[in-house]
């Protein structure tokens, strides 16, 4: 439970924001504690610390820290604070984040020249729970150039799970303001950058110890580009093997989608980059939503001790898949590169 004056210091900010909150009494150690502030809002599980969501001045929303079992750092520290034997290459890689480096020809991945931002636009729900808790926000895609390019709601859901820490993000892209396409790029898009010590090649003066593992069986390096229902990427932080897991929704467009995962520690989901990934001609992967309508994407991550084998990531993939609360299939894609057909 908040203390009142915590919470009477928030009344501003939530109306501000439109945001719909509900405190719930809860002990301290148990459940779902969502904590908002002027930049961030603060998640823990069962009395411990688990990620802060950041929104407020920042090139687009991400998580930040993301503490597995045992409270370990699973992703990258820097450019966010420093971390020992970091390298410091692709300063966009926050951590947890979605994004997309061709929205309209925008990029709204790097933060290189004239980048567009991901600017966020209030909160509707932020709702702590004994089982879950739950995030809503809406945002709008702004480029660089100040012309909003589409919005979207998002719905970030977190279980009180002792197994395993969970996330199930799930986001809702608007045309609002014309068509949006989105392009064919291997830049984007449901992405992690994962803890130095995890990746499958260590940065210098390092050695390796990760492994990268999808659903069909293939392996590290070669996983780079396939098509999976899941991705699985774990190493040692500290003196245990962890793993972060990473679930796509068979109602996302393009499902088993392909996979942006490197050897040095870049881990994401993108159903985009046919070009890149599968040497198709440039623009196959390309993806219009026609103005006016929708498309939704829907993840699960999943941070877990030891591999895959060991988390039992199988059985939670069709766990997933088989809760009933879950959308069926309901979006119908024409072939790759052309327009939505439906909408969710």
């Amino acid at each position: 439970m908040f203390p009142k004056s915590s919470v009477l210091a928030l009344v501003p900010l939530l109306l501000l924001s439109g945001c719909c909150t509900r405190l719930r009494e809860l002990p301290p150690d148990v459940g779902v504690h969502l904590t908002p502030g002027p930049a961030t809002v603060k998640v823990a599980i069962n009395g411990q610390p688990f990620t802060e969501y950041h929104f407020a001045d920042v090139p687009r929303p991400y998580f930040y820290p993301l503490l597995g079992p045992g409270e370990v750092p699973m992703t990258r520290k820097w450019p966010l604070e420093a971390g020992e034997n970091e390298e410091h290459d692709h300063p966009h890689h926050r951590s947890l984040w979605f994004a997309h480096g061709a929205v309209n020809g925008r990029d709204f991945w790097s933060e290189e020249k004239q980048f567009g931002k991901i600017v966020h636009d209030g909160f509707t729900e932020i709702t702590s729970g004994r089982e879950t808790g739950v995030i809503r926000t809406k945002d709008k895609w702004v480029g660089a150039d100040g012309v909003v390019v589409c919005t979207d709601d998002r719905v970030m859901r977190f279980y009180s799970r002792t197994d395993v820490r969970m996330i199930d993000f799930e986001v809702t892209l608007h045309a609002a303001n014309g068509d949006v396409t989105f392009g064919d790029t291997k830049e984007g898009t449901m992405a992690l950058r994962i803890a130095e010590t995890m990746r499958l090649k260590g940065p210098k003066g390092v050695p390796s110890a990760g492994h990268i593992v999808n659903s069909t069986g293939v392996r590290d390096g070669d996983t780079w580009g396939k098509h999976a229902d899941w991705v699985d990427y774990y190493g040692p932080v500290g003196d245990r093997i962890v793993g972060i897991a990473m679930f796509d929704h068979p109602a996302n467009p393009r499902h088993p989608t392909t996979w942006h995962v490197r050897d040095y520690g870049l881990f994401a989901a993108n159903p985009f980059g046919l070009h890149d990934f599968e040497k198709q001609p440039a623009g196959a992967g390309n993806l219009k939503i026609p103005a006016g309508q929708s498309l939704t994407f829907r993840y699960r991550i999943i941070l877990h001790d030891g591999d895959e084998k060991q988390a039992g990531i199988a059985g939670k993939y069709l766990e997933y898949i088989s809760n009933p609360s879950q959308p069926r299939l309901q979006t119908k894609l024409a072939q790759p590169g052309s327009q939505l057909q439906a909408t969710q």
